[in-house]
């Protein structure tokens, strides 16, 4: 279990508490939610976790096997819906990972990356579209 504590501060921005590390986020409502987008949206933070998961399981299987992969990239980009209620509609993940297109594990490490507990956590109806550049 771990325990995040979030003060909302007013006009809309919040600050996010990671208790057993103290580190902190700041988010805001988006400028096209009444926000002025100073900050993470919280459905931007979704949108980053998704990436940050995939390139951190990414990462324990790479070691596990001693593959580097120092270097990956990884670009998330948030579609939200159109109509109501607003949430997240589509994800569109682009992993760049610094290993020949014919790297043996190759497969392995696509499967972890679509394996990570934050993909497994969205909704159903979000739509999950990974874009691969192998770059080695």
């Amino acid at each position: 279990m771990v325990e995040i504590r979030i003060d909302y501060e007013g006009d809309l921005h919040c600050n996010a508490l990671h208790v057993p590390s103290g580190n902190r986020i700041a988010t805001d409502a988006p400028v096209d939610n009444n926000g002025r987008g100073e900050a993470f949206s919280p459905t931007d933070l979704v949108a980053t976790a998704l990436g940050a998961c995939m390139a951190t399981v990414i990462g324990i299987v790479a070691k596990r096997k001693e593959i580097p992969v120092e270097g990956m990239k990884v670009v998330v980009r948030k579609h939200m819906s159109e109509d109501l209620p607003r949430r997240i509609a589509k994800l569109e993940v682009d992993m760049t990972i610094p290993l020949s297109a014919d790297h043996p594990e190759r497969k392995v490490l696509e499967s972890a990356a679509r394996g990570c507990p934050v993909h497994h956590s969205l909704h159903p109806d979000i739509e999950v579209v990974m874009n691969w550049t192998w770059q080695g």
